[in-house]
């Protein structure tokens, strides 16, 4: 699992720096690397996030809202970022980026997608033990009863002398 703390101070650093860089950046190429590096923290601090509201801790969810607050503001970013791309006639570059960002959410979404359908089949793999575990007590709560009738009939017979 992904630290939900680290991811938090990941993107919010990665905001940081880009927002520091494109303020003093002669050309849009040097801003490349740490655009890349946004949109890598970003990846990770939402799958970091899913991961913390998925695992019901208190402490992770107040992270994952955090991280949620983190987010929108990267996506408020972007929009800035894309107006600075625009200005200086380079919307095809930003075009492109938005297209690798894209790739990255259907592979993040691919990635989920297989964490999800594996927690499926662990959970139904343990409602199938627990299912199990139910039928053998059933099946010996029901034995044992009748093993302890047949000993108490017995008994009965036995004792009165009547049951032949």
């Amino acid at each position: 699992m992904i630290d939900p703390l680290t991811a938090l101070a990941g993107i919010q650093s990665a905001i940081s720096l880009v927002k520091k860089a494109a303020n003093v950046a002669n050309d849009l190429g040097s801003l490349a690397p740490m655009v890349a590096n946004l949109f890598d923290a970003t990846s990770v601090a939402r799958r970091s996030m899913l991961e913390a509201k998925r695992s019901k801790n208190k402490s992770n969810m107040g992270t994952a809202l955090q991280i949620e607050v983190a987010l929108d503001e990267a996506k408020r970013f972007e929009e800035e970022l894309k107006l600075i791309f625009q200005a200086s006639g380079r919307s095809d570059v930003w075009s492109k980026i938005k297209a690798r960002q894209a790739e990255m959410d259907r592979d993040d979404a691919k990635e989920i997608s297989a964490l999800k359908a594996e927690e499926k089949k662990a959970k139904e793999k343990a409602d199938e033990m627990t299912d199990i575990a139910f039928a053998i007590g059933f099946i010996f709560f029901v034995v044992f009863f009748a093993v302890f009738g047949v000993s108490e009939l017995i008994d009965f017979c036995q004792k009165t002398r009547s049951c032949a």
